[in-house]
């Protein structure tokens, strides 16, 4: 066993491993360990530290002894002792997180059975990736863990969920974890994996790396932490001034005529609306990264339309290349491409035999830039959704793809990352600012490139709606402080249906005091296609404007856009909190009001901003609802003015065209 001081790391050796220990940020460490024999990406690859930026210089305070060694920096103190186990402590001395060690002694001296299990377990998969399991004893049963990203459960703590760390259509996952005991923990590994909040350890597992990688930091709140956590993985730009209106979208317009009467509709009946979509197969073919002129002429022409109303025009990207496409025999030779270890290079088979441009290849990101470019951003589109991100594999067999830097087992999870920055590091070049992807997938670090996240091919049904709410609040505090959903759930709803008519305004309430207010959904009944190739191949759902329903719903949903308008001088607020310091735009309760332990139990309400306490109907036929109101401040009903002073539950009246909202210590409702 060695311990010593080294460039100002910790570093612990003892047979084949090595582990590192050094500052990364205030009141925060980063914890490395590999069984090879050097550390991997220390040579200023641009890997290297995955989500984590580069920190500011520090000299912690670094102490070895006979029995072991301790590091501090600010408010957080790792220990170590000569048998390589690791304690994390906060400034007061209070134990944190303890490595679940049953070998031979831990870390207080305590002599255990012959287990045999480690911390820290490396299982060789073959050549120098392994199989890494860490494990962390669970001291505290009542702990509550938050964040981890986008998961279709309606669980807001996640103590006791188990949960797979990869990406698919509707899951996103950004590891990291905020503990109600004052702690957040990023897994800075991008392999695919799981992680069980158990009562009585948690586990991180990564089921090939050639490393363990993790960085922990401590706070006295939960704003704090997630500040630290912004610090160290980055902040979302400025939110430019659309992005807090209106986005109409569908599955899907299909001519440039169609797209510009549905703008014209908004217009004439005084309705706000800021962004209108064109939704995917507006292309000749997949990889072909351009409009199809038959149905999409003059894109330059319909954009200055749609600016002339104040709207701005999205456009749907995939990262598909099919192999009829005039570029894949180029991406395909250039290295470009995603590969396949067993069986054909066909990963999904929608509307053809495709594969994904390889978005860990730098070359691979200047290239569809470039394409995108010149058929997009040079006819004044800048604004791009990034569909089809995890990416969507026709069969998630992880096992048989590989990337540019490495298998997907050990890197995939980074995907969704390459490709948000493939967009804004080309925009970034052409000089612009306040870049917004709108993206269905995300890890840590996604944030810095403008990813604003939506949650996905989610079903039309109020159970989906719940686990809406769960997702973008846990998204929030795994640092996606923008996000959004499909309003009323992407499949299964018929636009005549009373049951879906509920479900619509429901959602759209609850749309109107999300950080991005965005109507979108495959409706039925379905349209035919036009034609059949390039953008005509496609059919589209039925509609999907506020005016599609009923006049009950027309006027609710006016009321909602109307109310969204005024608020927007106070989102903007929000977005430049989450600009400057990750705060997330809607949080849990406990953010806000820490030390109310009632805040801490409420999962169904949420705080959208400092000011406003919102309390979504979450189940059909509902005419009210119990809201819990936190103590310490004073709380007023938004639409009937009573007051109330916190710390208790009331019954909050619902009726269809209302969703409970209060204002705290008497801030202005507009």
């Amino acid at each position: 066993m060695a311990l010593f001081l080294e460039k100002g790391k910790l570093v612990y050796h003892y047979d084949a491993e090595t582990l590192w220990v050094e500052p990364w940020g205030a009141n925060s460490l980063r914890v490395r360990a590999v069984r090879n024999a050097e550390m991997p990406y220390t040579s200023g690859a641009s890997q290297t530290d995955w989500a984590l930026l580069p920190p500011e210089p520090r000299e912690p305070s670094i102490v070895i002894h006979d029995d072991g060694a301790s590091i501090r920096n600010g408010k957080i103190e790792l220990r170590i002792n000569a048998f390589g186990q690791i304690a994390v402590f906060n400034g007061k001395g209070e134990l944190l997180l303890e490595e679940y060690v049953r070998s031979t002694r831990d870390i207080k001296g305590r002599t255990w059975s012959a287990l045999q299990i480690d911390g820290r377990e490396f299982k060789p998969n073959g050549g120098d990736e392994y199989a890494l399991k860490v494990r962390f004893e669970s001291h505290n049963p009542d702990e509550k863990i938050y964040g981890l990203g986008q998961y279709q459960q309606p669980f807001l703590n996640l103590k006791g969920v188990d949960l797979e760390l990869a990406q698919r259509n509707s899951q996103a996952s950004v590891p990291f974890a905020l503990s109600s005991l004052g702690y957040g923990f990023l897994w800075n590994n991008p392999a695919v994996g799981r992680v069980c909040f158990g009562r009585n350890l948690t586990t991180w597992e990564a089921y090939s790396t050639r490393y363990m990688d993790y960085w922990i930091t401590a706070g006295d709140s939960p704003a704090e932490i997630e500040e630290a956590y912004a610090g160290a993985t980055g902040t979302v730009p400025m939110m430019p001034d659309y992005g807090t209106g209106f986005w109409q979208c569908k599955l899907r317009y299909q001519t440039r005529d169609e797209i510009l009467e549905i703008a014209k509709g908004y217009k004439s009946r005084g309705l706000p609306i800021s962004v209108i979509v064109v939704d995917f197969f507006h292309w000749t073919c997949q990889g072909d990264w351009k409009f199809d002129p038959r149905y999409w002429p003059d894109p330059e022409g319909m954009v200055r339309e749609l600016k002339s109303m104040g709207i701005e025009l999205m456009v749907s990207i995939w990262p598909t290349v099919d192999r009829r496409s005039e570029n894949y025999n180029e991406m395909l030779e250039k290295g470009y491409l995603i590969r396949s270890e067993r069986g054909s290079r066909t990963d999904m088979d929608f509307a053809g035999n495709v594969t994904f441009y390889d978005a860990t290849n730098a070359g691979a990101r200047e290239y569809v830039w470039e394409q995108v470019k010149k058929n997009y951003y040079d006819k004044g589109i800048q604004l791009f959704w990034l569909d089809v991100a995890e990416p969507e594999y026709q069969v998630y067999d992880f096992d048989n793809y590989r990337y540019h830097i490495g298998s997907n087992l050990a890197v995939g999870n980074v995907y969704p990352c390459m490709y948000a920055r493939t967009f804004f590091e080309g925009m970034k070049q052409e000089g612009r600012e306040g870049i917004v992807n709108l993206i269905r997938c995300a890890w840590a670090g996604a944030q810095r490139y403008g990813a604003l996240v939506w949650s996905g091919d989610i079903h039309s049904s109020f159970e989906s709606f719940r686990n809406q709410l769960a997702a973008g609040l846990n998204m929030g505090i795994a640092g996606i402080p923008w996000w959004t959903t499909d309003i009323g759930g992407f499949h299964g709803a018929d636009i005549k249906a009373p049951a879906f008519h509920e479900l619509l305004v429901r959602w759209f309430q609850w749309g109107c005091f999300c950080p991005v207010m965005r109507l979108h959904g495959d409706r039925n009944p379905h349209k035919p296609p036009l034609g059949t190739s390039g953008g005509g191949m496609f059919g589209s759902g039925a509609e999907n404007e506020v005016w599609s329903f009923t006049e009950e719903v027309y006027e609710i949903c006016r009321k909602y856009l109307l109310l969204r308008e005024k608020l927007r001088p106070y989102i903007r607020e929000q977005m430049k909190a989450a600009h400057e310091k990750g705060t997330p735009v809607m949080r849990p309760l406990f953010y806000d009001f820490p030390g109310d332990g009632q805040a801490w139990e409420t999962e169904d309400e949420y705080m959208f901003g400092p000011d406003y306490l919102v309390a979504p109907i979450l189940y059909p036929g509902k005419t009210d609802r119990e809201v819990y109101l936190p103590a310490g401040t004073r709380w007023t009903d938004c639409w009937s003015g009573e007051q109330y002073d916190g710390g208790i539950s009331i019954t909050a009246p619902a009726p269809l065209d209302r969703i409970p909202v209060y204002s705290r210590n008497n801030a202005v409702f507009p």
